[in-house]
């Protein structure tokens, strides 16, 4: 009993104190905020080889994680192989952007299947010279709404600076001829912006996709800083002419890509729209009386599981039943991105199959 009452005594005290913490978060300043800038990880600087070997001789996700960095070295070893990055989840706000820019940049990667927050809110975003900071989960969020900082779980952005890239999408849907583009087509757009204006950063993923001719797919493009970017260009214009994405025109232009590639490697960072946008060309290619191969290669990097049947959970295993992807040569790693994606990318890029690769330049073959 004298336990019980401890306990109780001591909860009193803690509930007293943190009655006082909301008052505490009240009396910072949008700058005590936005102070501690997220760092990108470099897989240049180290090797991740000897842990992902011993990883090999253990269980669980260890031993998944190896096998699913020697497929993504086998795909880039793989001359008769394009290779489709298909991203989502907030990663690059999270500290991963350097990891995929490398993989541009390194001829690591054929074409790019995103969501919305990552090319535009999140990668365009700090090409425009805007940074993501470090930040609590645990926090009072109407302190936040009333600085105008968002929170994504423990980073930060600046609200007003989100506002200059939403309107810096309206301003490059301005430029454009109105009439419907894929999101391809205007994330090309964003990329020759960039090159004309100069990128603030070094390593912009948009810019450098841009110049390798590697396509970027966004099929819910609107579901971003680009969507009230294209919101306000539409209103704008009234009845005008306008801008506007062509989702079917998407899904066509990557169906291309697989037919002209004799084989495909999928490397999946979450799940979602990108995931099954990606998966289900070979499908589309059959629609359209083209007959290709399942994707050659697979592997996906999920925290879901697949017993709602949700899609970013489904395994690679049963996309074999719908015709997507082969089975043999696909890996499900049930691991948290941040963690995972760092050790798999600097495990092919230190293996160094990529420097055999020839540039597909993708874009060329759209135009």
């Amino acid at each position: 009993m004298k336990k019980t009452s401890d306990y109780i005594k001591i909860s009193l005290v803690i509930e007293k104190y943190l009655r006082f913490i909301p008052i505490f978060f009240f009396m910072m300043k949008k700058e005590d905020l936005l102070k501690t800038e997220i760092e990108h990880i470099d897989i240049k600087t180290f090797d991740s080889g000897p842990i992902v070997d011993a990883y090999s001789k253990m269980a669980f996700q260890a031993k998944n994680l190896a096998r699913a960095s020697y497929i993504f070295e086998k795909m880039t070893e793989d001359k008769d192989c394009s290779i489709i990055l298909c991203l989502a989840g907030s990663i690059f706000s999270a500290g991963l952007k350097k990891v995929v820019y490398d993989m541009v940049k390194n001829n690591m990667v054929d074409a790019i299947v995103s969501t919305g927050a990552l090319i535009v809110d999140q990668e365009f975003f700090e090409a425009l010279g805007f940074k993501h900071y470090q930040g609590t989960p645990f926090i009072d969020d109407e302190m936040l709404r009333q600085h105008e900082v968002d929170r994504i779980y423990d980073t930060y952005i600046d609200e007003d600076e989100l506002r200059v890239c939403d309107m810096t999408i309206a301003e490059i849907a301005d430029s454009l001829e109105p009439g419907p583009y894929s999101s391809r087509e205007f994330i090309v757009a964003m990329g020759k912006y960039l090159e004309k204006k100069g990128a603030k950063t070094k390593d912009s993923i948009v810019l450098e996709a841009y110049k390798k001719g590697i396509p970027i797919f966004v099929p819910a493009f609107s579901d971003c800083s680009a969507g009230f970017g294209l919101v306000y260009h539409q209103n704008e214009r009234g009845n005008k002419p306008k801008v506007s994405i062509d989702s079917a025109k998407d899904f066509l232009e990557l169906t291309k890509i697989k037919i002209a590639s004799k084989d495909t490697g999928l490397f999946m960072i979450g799940g979602g729209v990108p995931k099954n946008f990606a998966q289900d060309v070979p499908v589309a290619a059959d629609v359209l009386g083209k007959e290709v191969n399942m994707h050659k290669y697979a592997v996906q990097i999920t925290v879901a599981d697949e017993r709602d049947g949700a899609l970013s959970g489904s395994t690679l295993k049963e996309a074999h039943s719908w015709g997507k992807v082969e089975s043999g040569s696909e890996q499900m790693v049930y691991s948290e991105a941040t963690i995972a994606l760092p050790l798999i990318a600097s495990y092919a890029y230190h293996k160094g199959g990529w420097k055999k690769r020839r540039e597909n330049r993708f874009n060329d073959l759209l135009k």
